[in-house]
């Protein structure tokens, strides 16, 4: 009998992706497939829409390039696209990583799409020097069998999973696991508000807290920059490789362009050191125009400095019980915590947190 899969490979063609200037013109059906086969493929690992993306929220990234390099690649057989992946290519000089996400549509796992796209990833970090690649992988918080630990010692992912096996099948070491959370935007408030009165209490005088709805105001965009730019030293990330990246006002002008182009609305909770007016802790909850969807945590962070005063908890809670004023209609927040992160995951259990899902870091030194 013929090895159908053996044939089924030799006719995968890879296809790279031109990004659309608009949805309504030329290229816009090979965008609008890498966001659907991302969808789909979410949904499938993560047992949950929550990942959910729209094609007109995500042009606006793709089509400002300046601070990072967006590249797609579609695989096709017969006309019909079965598997994709985005690769994410930062532009500060002197970088080495890139990072990237495989979409294969689950019919169509084993059958050589999967070997296809990852060859084309490899070859193009090779070509644009890029030493470092990383990637994750979502699993289902009820999945069973054997587990595999990563080096940090906290949390499992499936060792039998096919992504886990094709992973470490393709030289991929385990380095992390991630825990997805959420919290329930429609239940009671009143321990959140009760825990953003003790954070008020512990950070005292020193401490100030600032709102805003994005755009960033002129007179917190380079204080907010710097935050920003923290969190590629600050968050724990095992022996995953996270380059600092060169924050300023301008960058955050971007970024913040760029949510706005796409619908988005950004609600931004920060903590101001008095002394010296820096920004020192931030919560970031971001929704796309439909607002009854899963609201998601853009970032969080407390500078090492000044932790231990309940700044995580302080934001955190301010911008919760601020987004349920502002986006009334969302029914969760969804974050993502390395599961080593204990003093985080502390504020996100007592707050009400559940686990959802979870993710798994991959990295590979190229040779």
């Amino acid at each position: 009998m013929p090895d159908t899969r053996a044939r089924q490979r030799v006719e995968v063609t890879i296809v790279p992706v031109r990004i659309p200037p608009d949805l309504d013109g030329p290229y816009s059906d090979d965008f609008r497939s890498v966001i659907h086969l991302g969808n789909l493929l979410c949904r499938h690992d993560a047992g949950h829409d929550h990942f959910d993306q729209e094609p007109a929220e995500e042009l606006p990234l793709w089509l400002d390039q300046t601070d990072a390099t967006r590249l797609a690649y579609i695989a096709r057989r017969d006309g019909v696209d079965i598997g994709a992946v985005t690769l994410t290519i930062p532009n500060d000089e002197g970088t080495t990583t890139a990072e990237f996400d495989l979409c294969v549509h689950p019919d169509h796992w084993g059958e050589g799409v999967e070997e296809a796209l990852l060859a084309v990833t490899e070859q193009v970090a090779r070509e644009r020097s890029r030493d470092i690649i990383q990637t994750w992988t979502l699993h289902r918080s009820d999945q069973g069998g054997r587990r595999l630990r990563p080096p940090t010692g906290f949390g499992t992912i499936p060792a039998d999973d096919r992504q886990t096996v094709f992973m470490i099948d393709s030289g991929y070491t385990f380095e992390q696991t991630e825990r997805n959370s959420t919290f329930d935007l429609h239940g009671p408030i009143d321990l959140v508000q009760r825990m953003q009165r003790d954070a008020l209490r512990v950070a005292g005088d020193r401490y100030r807290l600032v709102t805003w709805t994005t755009p960033t105001p002129a007179e917190y965009a380079e204080g907010f920059a710097y935050a920003i730019s923290r969190m590629a030293t600050d968050v724990p990330s095992g022996d995953m490789v996270f380059e600092e990246e060169a924050w300023d006002a301008a960058r955050v002008e971007r970024r913040d362009a760029r949510l706005l182009a796409g619908g988005h609305t950004v609600s931004v909770a920060c903590a101001q050191h008095v002394p010296s007016g820096r920004i020192v802790a931030f919560n970031e909850l971001m929704i796309g125009s439909d607002h009854s969807r899963s609201t998601h945590q853009y970032g969080t962070l407390v500078l090492t400095e000044h932790r231990g005063h309940r700044l995580g908890m302080l934001v955190k809670t301010a911008n919760l019980l601020r987004w349920r004023e502002l986006v009334p209609d969302s029914p969760r927040v969804s974050t993502f915590n390395a599961e080593e992160n204990r003093p985080m995951l502390d504020i996100n259990e007592a707050i009400g947190f559940t686990a959802a899902s979870y993710a798994a870091a991959w990295k590979k030194v190229l040779d």
